[in-house]
């Protein structure tokens, strides 16, 4: 079916709501680029509509700005366009090679891909290797021990300096104090930690010894703990006394109690990091000091050879059954795979750079581009434990400042709060010492894209917008610097090595110019291996919806040049007069007028359309000053109407201080939904600051005015 392109005309006002201030806005830590619900349209996927869609996505927004590479970067760029011509006439190999050049293997595997047993695949199944060593200690058998591994910045300003020999050490010692815990090869380790230095090594000590490792990001709540002990059957967890965030101590102890206190017959032990002092609950027997256990280790351990397909880490993601799906990914394929993005795509020069991904390691960025990728490549990096804006809202660019970050990786709902917070803070301080930017995590708006260039970049960093999730272990789209000539708000090409495309409801490729959903062709070296103990619902939640092709549960749209741009979850797609609207593009065309910092789209049933259009925005600085909410909204829709047509203008436009988020900094939009159907707005307990809502419901008690 040909899908339409709106005209461009102007539209005339309807409705608008007028929202009162939040004292204290909430701010983003980087988001989960993970999948949260099922896809419409997916067969019986955790319980979500098995009837697919009836026509593809609409393709709106164009984008005509492009950003070649600066030739002097090109001429030094660790990754060629020759790339795309190997891995095209030969994919495997070009894997093989990947993985003998940037991998170390204890035996040497033979065989690349076992795609027999579709859709689990076996990648370099027949080499052993441990990933710790890959990622610590051949290092200092190179030479490096001295090269800075972590350099910690604590939120209250307490730093540490750990080099590669001291993390060769301090590894050892936690897993011989693994060992002496009872955990064996095989075991699982639940960790629900604050972003310490002793975060990274418990997870290199798991890697270790071969004891899968379970990580709860710290926001999470006891009972989302327990759930995630309870499907891992975790024999040990550790975690910390508590955390710093936003200039005060947050305990996490209390939270692993409650957790075992609702039954957790597997867990044995409980390891204490002890981080901010505050007085804990202790058990006998169960709970024991960090520093005591790992203090007293013997810093001598020799890394535990594992299977290539040996499990390496079990990271949930939620499911709209409300069971969390325990996504795990083996070692081999996987260190493959993160080391060869992270090299490629950031252009990291090991013995310069100073790299520094934003993400917690409750998250799979922090898995992939913190621990593992960042580490294996032999990088120095920077670990901030707080939030953005403590004690001010120019920490995150002070951290840059002052180790002179070269390479930045962080999240589109971070860039957005920093422009709302306005560019003289970055701009008062030194950011010359940036040379590659990356965004991850959601579609970023191209306003939010081009702010994120001019006033962090400095107008001459390439930008990397980087596809991927938890499932696929590693990025899978994304421009290569140096190769690729850039377009704001497109993640652009699959990588060398990487199958993707758009398909219709017909399982074709869909032609350019149009939109349809994502989809992964071929296996590749990260790919998830399953679903911790339900291999049927691995089946059902991702191959279903196309017979033998992964179905990511995103929609996205080709260009004319047939550059791939994401247009988020399908289940956020709106059916309005029988159009398809990504909510992607109509919150791009929102942040694209300059007083808009931030904008939230969801659809809500209207008897005539359908469905209508329904965002909520939070406006730049004083912008809103002198000005009636109902002139905001008209200037905003006659802006929406001009940049993509009639058809996608907001029927309501809420004012808002400040969006819904979780501690991820992803925005719930079903709670947008139930505000815009005047629902009771549902569970709550997921956001950083649920008074949001409270504030937003408020603003509802006054009826609109008339269009």
């Amino acid at each position: 079916m040909a899908l339409e392109i709106p005209r461009r005309t102007n539209v005339v006002a309807q409705e608008v709501f007028s929202v009162t201030q939040v004292d204290e806005p909430t701010h983003p830590e980087p988001s989960d680029p993970s999948p949260r619900t099922a896809p419409t349209g997916a067969a019986s996927h955790d319980g979500a509509s098995a009837d697919a869609p009836s026509a593809g996505l609409a393709n709106l927004l164009t984008e005509d700005r492009r950003f070649p590479p600066d030739p002097d970067f090109a001429a030094q760029a660790n990754a060629h366009p020759e790339l795309y011509a190997w891995a095209n006439a030969d994919r495997l190999d070009f894997w093989r090679d990947q993985a003998r050049d940037l991998v170390s293997w204890s035996t040497p595997f033979e065989e690349v891909l076992d795609w027999s047993g579709a859709p689990v695949a076996r990648w370099f199944a027949d080499g052993r290797l441990n990933a710790t060593y890959n990622a610590v200690d051949r290092h200092v058998e190179a030479g490096n021990g001295d090269r800075v591994a972590l350099h910690f910045e604590g939120e209250p300003g307490d730093t540490r300096t750990v080099t590669y020999a001291d993390l060769q050490r301090e590894v050892s010692q936690a897993a011989n104090a693994l060992l002496a815990l009872g955990v064996e090869t095989g075991d699982r380790v639940a960790i629900y930690m604050p972003l310490i230095p002793e975060a990274v090594v418990a997870m290199l000590a798991c890697a270790r010894i071969g004891a899968p490792h379970s990580v709860v990001f710290g926001g999470f709540s006891a009972e989302a703990l327990h759930s995630r002990i309870e499907d891992a059957q975790a024999k040990l967890v550790i975690t910390a006394d508590g955390g710093y965030r936003k200039g005060a101590a947050s305990a996490l102890k209390p939270a692993v109690d409650d957790a075992l206190a609702k039954g957790s017959a597997s867990v044995e032990h409980v390891l204490v990091v002890r981080r901010t002092g505050q007085d804990v609950a202790w058990t006998e027997g169960r709970d024991v000091w960090w520093h005591e256990a790992v203090g007293s280790a013997s810093a001598e351990h020799t890394p535990v050879d594992v299977e290539a397909e040996h499990p390496l880490f079990i990271l949930y993601t939620s499911g709209t059954t409300g069971k969390p799906k325990g996504i795990f990914h083996t070692t081999g394929g996987y260190l493959t795979q993160a080391a060869y993005t992270h090299l490629n795509v950031f252009d990291l020069k090991p013995e310069q750079d100073v790299y520094w991904c934003t993400a917690d390691i409750g998250w799979v960025t922090g898995h992939t581009y913190v621990v593992y990728g960042p580490l294996v490549n032999g990088a120095t990096q920077v670990i901030y434990e707080g939030t953005p804006d403590t004690p001010d809202r120019g920490r995150w660019w002070d951290i840059v400042e002052k180790y002179k970050v070269s390479i930045l990786y962080t999240a589109p709902t971070a860039i957005r709060t920093c422009m709302k917070w306005g560019d003289a803070i970055p701009g008062a301080r030194d950011l010359s010492s940036l040379r590659v930017l990356g965004s991850v995590g959601e579609p970023i708006n191209p306003e939010a894209w081009m702010w994120y260039r001019r006033v962090i970049g400095g107008d001459r960093t390439p930008i990397v917008d980087t596809w991927w999730q938890t499932e696929t272990g590693a990025i899978m789209i994304s421009p290569l610097p140096g190769c690729t000539t850039t377009k704001p708000g497109s993640a652009q090409v699959p990588l060398p090595g990487i199958s993707a495309d758009v398909f219709d409801d017909a399982a074709e490729p869909v032609p350019n110019g149009s939109g349809g959903y994502l989809v992964l062709t071929e296996p590749w070296p990260a790919m998830l291996r399953g679903i911790w103990g339900d291999p049927e619902r691995y089946r059902d939640t991702y191959w279903s919806r196309f017979p033998g092709v992964y179905f990511a549960g995103d929609g996205a749209k080709k260009d004319d040049d047939g550059d791939i741009w994401l247009l988020g979850r399908v289940d956020d797609v709106m059916n309005v007069s029988g159009h398809r609207l990504s909510t992607t593009e109509i919150e791009s065309a929102l942040v694209s007028h300059p007083t808009v910092a931030e904008a939230a789209v969801v659809g809500a049933a209207d008897d005539t359309t359908g469905q209508a259009v329904v965002a909520f925005v939070i406006l730049r600085g004083d912008a809103a000053q002198d000005r009636s909410a109902e002139e905001v909204a008209t200037e905003l829709r006659a802006h929406v109407a001009k940049e993509i047509g009639p058809i996608a203008k907001p029927r309501t436009i809420l004012v808002v201080q400040e969006l819904p988020k979780t501690r991820s900094g992803k925005i719930m939009r079903r709670l947008l939904r139930d505000v815009a159907e005047h629902r009771t707005v549902g569970d709550a307990t997921t956001l950083a600051d649920a008074s949001v809502m409270d504030l937003i419901t408020a603003g509802l008690s006054t009826p609109p005015p008339e269009a």
